[in-house]
């Protein structure tokens, strides 16, 4: 079996296809902490993908409540409990990948949703941890927590679904590292179903074929942003690449959040297959929850979000957040504003750090009229 480094995991790896890295690698960085569960993405990325016959099931990005939540129903506690518990040691892990936990010619480790497990899509939605003791929430900060998890098809490294495919109709672009699947060779034999450990591989009964997220490659190949992001009304989602040819760059913003900064953490890393959506941890929920899904970093990166304010840099890049619709490739922090260019170097973002504040007189001389706050 080939060999390959997964920098999210600290080493190499096995992985059944040795291939070179893409020219830039799409990527994704949601922040938790501003996610109202509005399923606006939701929404946007059904009524445009999703809408037709046997995709009635089909979410190629759902928002789910955690700790009880998840569609299909328990997509990530039924692989977790196949496997043995990650194990870290410091920033490498020292347990085995859906890769490696059989033989060189097995296909990764995964399960197949059962039918049902597709017929609740907000199960769990707005639980608490815990119940709440009567009275308990007029004494301030109480301890049970809950958070909205967005998801997306993670466009890995090292996908799942690719390896699992009999046919090799899962691909790999290499112009940005979207993971499409070829309709004409699939024969929705469903092996990339039960092999993606997030689940975002769909079978449609109508068409017989598997489906999943395209990452919106035709806005992508215009520069513009998804539309689960540009429809994201909290500003929570920020679309863009990885530099995969050289160092990360200090101007890109994904390059800067993730690799240089380290804010934004991958879901589920131990499972090996690289996934290039990023999570920005929320700051309420406790270390030994976070680290099942974001690893040994969570601290850290909480520690980072709470100290923004002193961290001029590291604050303009996460202002870039819903600035615009078109992808921003390169950023830049001047003065009290940071600026976004596109891939052709045009400005298509320019924030203040503080918004401006504009109070106007009770009564307008101009039109001899009173201003009231009320319509």
């Amino acid at each position: 079996m080939p060999k390959r480094n997964n920098w999210q995991l600290g080493r190499e790896m096995t992985y059944p296809y040795d291939a070179p890295p893409p020219q830039k690698q799409v990527a994704y960085i949601f922040d938790i902490n501003k996610c109202i569960e509005c399923q606006t993405c939701t929404i946007a990325c059904k009524t445009c993908w999703t809408s037709g016959k046997g995709q009635e099931p089909i979410f190629w990005n759902n928002v789910e409540t955690k700790p009880y939540g998840g569609y299909p129903i328990t997509w990530d506690l039924k692989l977790l409990e196949r496997r043995e518990p990650a194990k870290w040691q410091a920033n490498v892990l020292k347990s085995k990948t859906i890769f490696e936990d059989n033989g060189p010619l097995d296909p990764p480790t995964g399960h197949m949703p059962d039918t049902m497990d597709y017929s609740a899509l907000n199960l769990g939605e707005d639980d608490l941890s815990d119940t709440v003791a009567q009275g308990e929430h007029f004494d301030g900060i109480h301890p049970k927590w809950m958070f909205y998890l967005a998801r997306i098809c993670n466009h890995c490294d090292n996908p799942a679904c690719l390896a699992a495919c009999p046919r090799q109709a899962v691909y790999k672009r290499d112009e940005d590292g979207i993971v499409l699947i070829d309709q004409e060779r699939c024969r929705g034999y469903q092996e990339c179903v039960k092999a993606c450990p997030y689940k975002k591989t769909f079978f449609n009964l109508i068409s017989r074929t598997s489906e999943k997220c395209i990452g919106c490659y035709p806005r992508v190949e215009q520069g513009e942003v998804a539309l689960c992001v540009e429809s994201c009304i909290g500003k929570i989602r920020l679309h863009g690449f990885l530099t995969t040819q050289s160092a990360p760059r200090e101007d890109n913003p994904l390059d800067y959040i993730i690799k240089i900064r380290k804010l934004a953490l991958p879901l589920y890393s131990q499972f090996g297959t690289g996934p290039n959506v990023y999570y920005i941890p929320p700051v309420h929920v406790p270390n030994g929850f976070l680290e099942q899904l974001f690893g040994p970093n969570v601290e850290r990166s909480k520690t980072l979000y709470r100290a923004l304010k002193e961290d001029k840099k590291l604050l303009g890049a996460l202002l870039l957040f819903g600035a615009t619709n078109r992808i921003i490739e390169k950023f830049k922090v001047e003065g009290d504003e940071v600026i976004g260019w596109d891939t052709n170097g045009e400005e298509v973002a320019r924030v203040p750090f503080t918004e401006p504040t504009y109070v106007r007189d009770h009564y307008d001389k101009r039109y001899e009229v009173y201003r009231h706050n009320t319509t």
